[in-house]
């Protein structure tokens, strides 16, 4: 499985919303998520496919939310 730094297709993006709260996603290029500043998570994408499970996202810091 590769980490590669992938764009997401502008399409999907403006499709796919948070799983939990059904809110607007960010893209993190550079940690390569999608990032819900209403659950406070961090969606991982891998190979290209963002990973929409919550129990595969990770816990935003403050800093991080509140960059959002």
């Amino acid at each position: 499985m590769s980490d590669a730094k992938t764009d997401l297709d502008p399409r999907l993006l403006e499709i796919l919303v948070c799983p939990q709260t059904k809110g607007p996603l960010v893209h993190d290029r550079t940690r390569n998520e999608l990032l819900s500043k209403k659950a406070r998570l961090a969606y991982p994408i891998r190979d290209g496919i963002p990973i929409m499970l919550p129990e595969e996202a990770r816990a935003l810091t403050d800093v991080e939310a509140d960059r959002l």
